[in-house]
């Protein structure tokens, strides 16, 4: 069965052009990434209290496992949800990367068991940056892409600034309960904004139709990339430079709090810091 049968199979849940406000356009895009984001910002302290008290004897071994298997699930998805968003469109595919992702927010305080294996599982769909790039690439012409995707990144650093700064302060000054309930907010008014305002930015008449499992294949994909030593040489250079992010990303801040015990504080504004000059790298570049 092809991937154009399945699609066929179950009716499209967002239609067309008519949906959302205005035009699609970038900001449609940054918003989206912004408000995913600054909800799981929110939340960068809460998680390594919760990881350590979780996993209090292998917080780094199972901090690891879990964002290992987050990201190999979304290596073996992405081309997949590339694939059906050429066909179903954008719109669909973001409000289901985005709701999938932040799905685990609420079980934070709920059970914690239960929280970290969803964030392993939401990887499968834990792609919202495929799509919004796609979606940036329907919205743009070629000579203002480059501009674009340098927005979409500001974005994300952007909204890493202020959030874990405030979720820190919350935590300590209310309760980690609050930080779940503003994050789990922020997420749902994300959900909602993509509903409601974000327009379909691929026409139906440029909607590929059909697709097969080659095109979903990862490993396809890979062959594909060994035949071009250009394309080659650029997948290289993005794997080399973002697997120390990888790693700086996933571990960096739980070392920082509970190895060289730095305080909640310290850390929120160490990140704020960070996104801030990712934020001018960006925008700079």
């Amino acid at each position: 069965m092809t991937l154009n049968r399945i699609v066929k199979k179950y009716p499209r849940l967002v239609k067309g052009e008519n949906s959302g406000f205005g035009l699609p356009s970038l900001y449609h895009a940054l918003v989206v990434i912004f408000l995913e984001f600054f909800a799981w910002g929110l939340l960068t302290m809460p998680l390594i209290q919760v990881l350590n008290t979780t996993f209090p004897d292998h917080t780094f071994l199972m901090n690891g496992l879990i964002m290992g298997i987050k990201g190999i699930l979304s290596f073996l998805s992405a081309p997949l949800v590339g694939a059906l968003s050429d066909v179903c469109g954008r719109k669909l595919f973001l409000l289901v990367t985005v709701f999938f992702t932040c799905l685990p927010i609420p079980l934070m305080t709920i059970n914690n068991f239960w929280f970290f294996a969803m964030i392993s599982i939401s990887g499968v769909f834990a792609v919202t940056f495929s799509v919004v790039f796609a979606y940036v690439a329907d919205v743009t012409d070629e000579r203002d892409r480059s501009l674009a995707y340098g927005l979409v990144s500001a974005t994300f650093a952007a909204s890493m600034v202020i959030s874990p700064a405030l979720g820190a302060y919350l935590m300590e000054r209310w309760s980690m309960s609050l930080v779940v309930a503003l994050a789990t907010a922020v997420a749902i008014l994300d959900v909602f904004f993509i509903l409601v305002a974000v327009p379909e930015s691929l026409p139906e008449k440029m909607r590929l139709s059909p697709i097969g499992w080659e095109q979903a294949d990862p490993f396809s994909s890979l062959r594909y990339v060994g035949k071009d030593s250009t394309i080659l040489l650029l997948c290289i250079t993005v794997f080399l430079s973002y697997l120390p992010e990888a790693g700086q990303y996933s571990c960096l801040f739980v070392y920082l709090k509970l190895v060289i015990g730095w305080s909640a504080p310290m850390v929120a504004v160490f990140v704020g810091l960070v996104g801030l000059l990712a934020v001018l790298a960006q925008l700079c570049l």
